[in-house]
């Protein structure tokens, strides 16, 4: 009989993951200016008002979508705590989707035919991605969501 550890542990790893790619953007904050140097780099003629709401916005899109698949971690977590029957197909809807929106920020070019946001966001923003494959490859490997042992 197989437990539920192996699949937690990759979706505890992925909320991890997530809180580390929501940090990133937040390092912005506290004096690195990671966005805000992405962003003279790509509009020169902005000011520094231009900048600041810039990266308002950047870190209000960044720390949505943090926010959202922590969301979609824990529901995962709990589910799969639970034995839930339909964690297996939630985890691959919530890893496509999350994935979709990592690599759409990776990859997304912005007006001025630079990358949308800061490469490093967007790299970091993918590490969840690959927590997300290990957690749906392990709840798919399970034999039946109703053998699993609820760990406490």
């Amino acid at each position: 009989m197989q437990t539920t550890r192996s699949p937690l542990a990759a979706l505890w790893s992925g909320l991890a993951l997530t809180v580390v790619a929501a940090v990133v953007p937040l390092t912005e904050l506290a004096g690195t200016d990671v966005l805000s140097d992405h962003l003279r780099d790509a509009y020169p003629a902005y000011d520094d008002a231009e900048i600041d709401t810039a990266v308002d916005a950047s870190l209000f899109v960044l720390l949505s979508v943090a926010a959202l698949g922590a969301v979609g971690w824990i529901v995962a977590i709990a589910a799969t705590r639970a034995g839930a029957r339909w964690v297996r197909w939630y985890a691959t809807a919530a890893f496509v989707t999350g994935t979709a929106v990592a690599l759409t920020i990776l990859l997304m070019r912005d007006t001025s035919g630079e990358p949308g946001f800061a490469p490093v966001v967007g790299w970091v923003g993918m590490l969840p991605s690959v927590a997300g494959a290990t957690a749906v490859a392990l709840l798919w490997r399970r034999t039946a969501p109703e053998e699993a042992v609820a760990v406490r």
